[in-house]
């Protein structure tokens, strides 16, 4: 059937058509992180507004990247690395609605926090946090378009960066609940921000080990590195994920 030179570049145009919409899902998953940080850092609840809108706008290309993938396998009956292109836009699409939505909860904390916001210095570690998620994001997005393993397992072996400086902040935030029980309401906040951000980390993380898969054809042999000890990712690897 992919012999016919006609279907072959029929099937190419699907498979391109594919990324360009993945591409599309990235940029706007990397718009909603930093409009989500920007928004808690400049206690923005207007920006933060739009975004628990605007998340519509991923859920919906994540729907139309699926129902493309679904007519692709079914008209052109893809084997090998073609069907591990078309699983693999499968598979970024539900990392990146995923990622969508985690900055969307971050966006309802905001809102959450009225007028009670936090002194600037406790958004320090959480605004880090974030740039390091973003850059990982940005990177692993060029790895898929560019089909750089290299670029893919960097992302993956710098996770354990991310969960590392979510023990910091969490450690620094309940140091500040301790001194005082007034601030206990907004360092909780921003635990649960630092958590979705950890998170969007393990997102990045999942995208570049499909990233290895569509170009190897294999999933990555070692575990997973991990650094998180807060007590989030234990009761996680008790099963509460």
């Amino acid at each position: 059937m992919m012999n016919d030179p006609h279907t072959a570049k029929a099937f190419d145009t699907d498979l391109q058509e594919l990324s360009r919409m993945v591409a599309e899902m990235g940029g706007l998953a990397e718009k909603q992180i930093a409009d989500s940080v920007q928004a808690l850092v400049k206690r923005d609840t207007d920006l933060a507004q739009r975004i628990t809108l605007t998340d519509a706008a991923i859920d919906k290309l994540q729907r139309e990247i699926e129902e493309h993938a679904v007519l692709t396998i079914a008209r052109r009956q893809p084997m090998a690395v073609d069907l591990r292109d078309i699983v693999g836009a499968l598979r970024l699409a539900g990392d990146l609605e995923r990622i969508g939505d985690l900055a969307k909860n971050i966006a309802k904390r905001v809102i959450a926090l009225n007028d009670e916001f936090p002194p600037p210095k406790l958004l320090r570690g959480v605004e880090h946090m974030a740039d390091l998620v973003l850059g990982q994001l940005k990177i692993v997005l060029d790895a898929y378009a560019q089909r750089d393993d290299a670029k893919a397992m960097a992302v993956w072996r710098g996770d354990e960066q991310i969960d590392a400086m979510t023990t910091s902040v969490f450690r620094e935030l309940l140091t500040y609940m301790m001194e005082d029980p007034r601030n206990i309401t907004f360092c909780i906040h921003l635990m649960f921000c630092a958590k979705n951000i950890e998170r969007m980390g393990d997102h990045a993380t999942n995208i570049a080990e499909t990233v290895h898969y569509i170009i190897e054809g294999r999933p990555i042999a070692d575990k997973r590195p991990k650094g998180d000890t807060t007590a989030f990712a234990a009761r996680r690897a008790a099963g509460e994920r």
